[in-house]
C-alpha cells in the first residue's frame, strides 16, 4: 500500500519516490525539497567524543574504587568476627571450668582453707586463686575425687600477652600450693580479677596466705574474709581484642582498643561446711558439749 504525500509533495507520488529520487525528474534537491529536508545537515555515523570518553573513564574508576572499598570492608569485618568468635569461645570455656571447680570447692588443707590473693603483674591485675575441689575424676588407682586447684595469669615471653593457667594436683602433699600439672586455659587476657562474698560484702582477698591460723580458734576479731570459705566468687576476665602479638617495635602512641569484659558469679555449695561447728555459734547461744555458757570466741555467721 502506497503512502500519499499530501502536505509537502505532489499528489500521486509515493514517499519512496520522494525520498530516494526515483521516479522521473523527481531527484536530487527536488526530492529533498519534496520531503521537507532541504537546509538540514546530512546525517553522519554515531560515535563518542573525547569528553564522553573522559566522563566514562571517570565513572568507571569511581565504580571500581567503590567496589574495592566494599570488598576490603567485608574482609576486615570477617577477620574481626572470626577473632571475636575465638575470644567468646575462650571466655565461655574459662568461665565454665572455673565455675565448675568453685561449685564443688572444699577446704584446701588445715593451714590453707581457701586462698584468694589480690596481686599485680606490672600494671596488669592478675589475681591468684587456690582451693580444693571435688570436681575431679580419678584416673589412677591411688587417686580420689579431691584435687588441689590453682588459677593464675602468666605472661607469654613470645607474644607478650597473658595466658590463663590452671594447676591441678590430685595427690595431697605437705605443700598444697605447689606440685601437680599445669594446663593452659585461655590466651590473650588483659586482666583477671576474683571477688569474694561472705553473705554481706564483697572482698578483694580471702584467706591467710601465710597459714598462721593452724590450730587457732576463730575469734570475733578476725576479719570475715580470713575464715573459712566465701559463699560466692565473682569472676571477671578481660580479653584483648587485638589478635596481633605485642612486640618491642610497637610504639606507645598506638591507641589500643578497649578489652572485652566477661563476668559471672559462682556459688560455693560447700561453703557452710568449711567452718568448724564447735566454733560457730550465735550470740547468746552455747557450743556443743556445754550447758548454759556461751562459747568463748564464738562468731555470728549467717546461716544458709
Amino acid at each position: 500500500m502506497k503512502l500519499q504525500i499530501l502536505e509537502r509533495g505532489l499528489p500521486g507520488r509515493s514517499a519512496f519516490e520522494c525520498t530516494t529520487g526515483y521516479g522521473g525528474f523527481w531527484g536530487g534537491r527536488q526530492s529533498r525539497r519534496c520531503c521537507g529536508l532541504e537546509g538540514r545537515a546530512p546525517v553522519r555515523s554515531a560515535g563518542f567524543t573525547l569528553i564522553e570518553l573522559v566522563i566514562s573513564a571517570s565513572l568507571m574508576s569511581m565504580i571500581l574504587a567503590s567496589a574495592y572499598l566494599c570488598l576490603r570492608a567485608g574482609v576486615s569485618s570477617q577477620k574481626l568476627i572470626e577473632s571475636r568468635e575465638e575470644i567468646f569461645q575462650s571466655a565461655r570455656v574459662a568461665m565454665a571450668l572455673i565455675s565448675a571447680d568453685l561449685r564443688s570447692s572444699c577446704t584446701l588443707s588445715k593451714e590453707f582453707e581457701f586462698i584468694g590473693m589480690d596481686r599485680m603483674l606490672g600494671d596488669v591485675e592478675a589475681d591468684n586463686l587456690d582451693f580444693g575441689t571435688h570436681n575431679y575424676s580419678p584416673r589412677r588407682a591411688y587417686e580420689g575425687d579431691f584435687c588441689e586447684v590453682s588459677y593464675f595469669l602468666e605472661k607469654d615471653p613470645q607474644t607478650g600477652k597473658f595466658c590463663l593457667w590452671r594447676r591441678r594436683d590430685p595427690t595431697p602433699d605437705p605443700d598444697p600450693l605447689s606440685g601437680g600439672k599445669r594446663e593452659e586455659i585461655a590466651r590473650g587476657l588483659r586482666s583477671l580479677k576474683f571477688e569474694y562474698y561472705d553473705g554481706f560484702d564483697w572482698y578483694d582477698e580471702w584467706g591467710d596466705p601465710q597459714g598462721k591460723r593452724n590450730g587457732q580458734q576463730i575469734s570475733l576479731l578476725d576479719p570475715p574474709n580470713r575464715v573459712g570459705m566465701p559463699e560466692a566468687v565473682r569472676i571477671t576476665l578481660w580479653f584483648d581484642t587485638d589478635p596481633r602479638s605485642k612486640t618491642a617495635e610497637s610504639t606507645e602512641e598506638e591507641s589500643e582498643p578497649p578489652p572485652l569484659m566477661f563476668q559471672t558469679i559462682a556459688r560455693l555449695n560447700l561453703a557452710a561446711l568449711s567452718l568448724p561447728i564447735t566454733s560457730i555459734t550465735s550470740y547468746g547461744g552455747t557450743s556443743p558439749g556445754t550447758t548454759g555458757s556461751p562459747a568463748a570466741g564464738s562468731a555470728n555467721f549467717p546461716q544458709n
